[in-house]
């Protein structure tokens, strides 16, 4: 017996929850009641008498990830319909099954209350964790983290691969005769990916760069050529572009990274709250008694077992096959 604490793995289903704003409420909820669920809401169907509302058929979208959590859904698109059809589909095999008795049936209460506990479950975290992700807590970290970023190099630079060392060495002589490396590139580069944009590999960080690249090009001014460089794809000859600093990223970058955070946080400070004043008792190890089956009388079972091959001795009367096995 041991008391349980909140885990990496324990949050993050919570979490996913909270992204998918109670995704679980899409076509099990009651829309017997004509008031709308959320403002300027309409009825788009009818089941027996239970409204089917517009909201109902977004939220199932969002359950099946059709669309994100918020995105507007037209009630006039041809998704939306397709959605409200399986709206309809669930509220009329939901019906039936109410007829049919099956909603009284022990294993449905377990299974209807698990899903009643995280429909509860969700609201709570959305309501708690929407109080701390606001504007002003996500610029607050997005500021706090800039000010303890640290600004790293990046380089910008061409590539032209050959499959071998004397190929990379003909390159290397053409280049010192004034060829221009973007059309070198794209004549004799092995390299697909970027033999037609002149060998270009973009701006990054030395640490992205394969290592025998980032070792050559380290401290080398834009404009050197360096090479030829062996690395995992064949022979490299590279030509430094340009250097520049890090360009932090901005806020509306860096904000749905900041949002999963603090909504990660919530949740996990929300649950080490309820499980402090909780009492959790998990039981794991029931399973003692199945060690029994290793007592030690098992193995003291062969030994009275060994007289068995003293009897055949005896029992054959021809000496010499025994002498001859023997040998």
């Amino acid at each position: 017996m041991r008391v349980s604490r909140p885990s990496f793995r324990t949050v993050l289903p919570l979490l996913a929850s909270v992204l998918a704003a109670m995704t679980l409420t899409a076509a099990c909820g009651r829309g017997g009641a004509e008031t709308p669920p959320e403002k300027d809401d309409l009825v788009v169907a009818r089941v027996q008498d239970r409204s089917v509302w517009a909201s109902d058929v977004r939220r199932e979208a969002v359950a099946q990830g059709l669309v994100g959590e918020g995105e507007p859904l037209d009630v006039k698109s041809e998704l939306f319909r397709r959605v409200l059809d399986e709206v309809v589909d669930q509220k009329l095999l939901a019906a039936e099954a109410r007829r049919r008795g099956l909603d009284k049936d022990a294993a449905a209460q377990r299974r209807l209350e698990a899903v009643h506990e995280r429909i509860l479950g969700d609201m709570l975290v959305e309501s708690v964790v929407s109080g701390a992700v606001s504007d002003q807590a996500v610029e607050r970290l997005y500021q706090e983290q800039q000010r303890r970023a640290q600004t790293s190099e990046e380089v910008r630079v061409r590539l032209i691969l050959s499959h071998t060392k004397e190929q990379a060495d003909a390159v290397v002589g053409v280049l010192g005769q004034g060829a221009a490396f973007e059309a070198v590139a794209a004549q004799r580069s092995v390299d697909d990916a970027t033999r037609y944009s002149g060998g270009d590999l973009g701006y990054s960080t030395l640490d992205v760069l394969p290592d025998a690249y980032a070792a050559a090009v380290r401290g080398q001014a834009p404009g050197a050529v360096v090479g030829p460089v062996q690395g995992e794809g064949g022979w490299a000859v590279l030509r430094i572009e340009d250097r520049r600093l890090e360009t932090p990223p901005t806020l509306d970058q860096a904000r749905p990274l900041i949002v999963r955070y603090l909504t990660y946080e919530g949740v996990r400070q929300l649950l080490e709250q309820l499980r402090g004043k909780a009492q959790v008792e998990v039981f794991l190890n029931p399973a003692k008694p199945a060690a029994q089956p290793t007592a030690q009388p098992a193995p003291a079972q062969p030994a009275p077992a060994q007289p068995a091959p003293a009897k055949p001795a005896p029992v054959s009367p021809a000496a010499p096959p025994a002498g001859t096995v023997a040998s």
